[in-house]
């Protein structure tokens, strides 16, 4: 697909294609808050892309292979962990980030951050899976700035992150205490699904436009 070209708009984003989840709607809600959002697995276009988005619906060992698969590892790496450029996972692409998961058995996931994928615990109050709107508390001014506490945001989800307190930019309530976001530097990710949050979740991608804006 070739690198990404600079254009009148903002930051350019790699939207990373890894086969699974609606990459259309992430892609059309980061255009909408004026980013140059392309879906891409190329590892060139990676290469030159400005930030990252990592959205995910699907199973944590698939999307593991796929990212093995498409030889795309080593660049996100070197650009997110030793360059320093913007990246935001959505939903599962919260979870890869973990050391490991449980889902479908044991397996390790990129390590970025300390922390394991559980499975959601429920009750007779909460169903497993998560599906549907809930109210967050937040402590992160940064993704989160102009948007109140207990806004609500929309979750799908089975499984959950379990990481330091010092990672924590967002939680909720759902029979547990379930980390909706984590930020540490550069890397932000989210539990629920901005682009499917309505208002809420535009906020979220503006104030992420933002930062890429300023870490250019």
């Amino acid at each position: 697909m070739g690198s990404l070209p600079r254009s009148s708009m903002g930051p350019r984003v790699c939207v990373l294609n890894l086969g699974m989840g609606n990459l259309g709607s992430v892609c059309n809600a980061l255009q909408y808050v004026g980013m140059d959002a392309v879906v891409s697995s190329d590892k060139e276009t990676a290469e030159f892309a400005d930030a990252y988005v990592l959205p995910g619906v699907g199973a944590f060992h698939e999307a593991m292979k796929s990212l093995e698969r498409l030889g795309i590892i080593g660049c996100l790496e070197r650009q997110i962990l030793k360059n320093r450029k913007p990246f935001l996972g959505i939903c599962l692409g919260l979870q890869l980030l973990a050391e490991d998961s449980l889902e479908n058995g044991f397996g390790k996931g990129l390590g970025w951050i300390d922390g394991h994928v559980l499975p959601l615990r429920g009750d007779n109050h909460n169903r497993v899976p998560q599906v549907g709107w809930n109210g967050i508390d937040h402590n992160d001014e940064l993704l989160f700035d102009r948007i109140e506490q207990q806004g609500s945001f929309y979750f799908d989800h089975s499984f959950h992150l379990e990481c330091e307190d010092e990672l924590i930019g967002a939680v909720c309530e759902h029979g547990q205490t379930v980390v909706a976001a984590i930020e540490r530097k550069n890397i932000f990710a989210t539990q629920f699904h901005p682009e499917k949050s309505q208002r809420n979740g535009l906020k979220l991608l503006r104030n992420f436009a933002k930062f890429c804006v300023g870490n250019e």
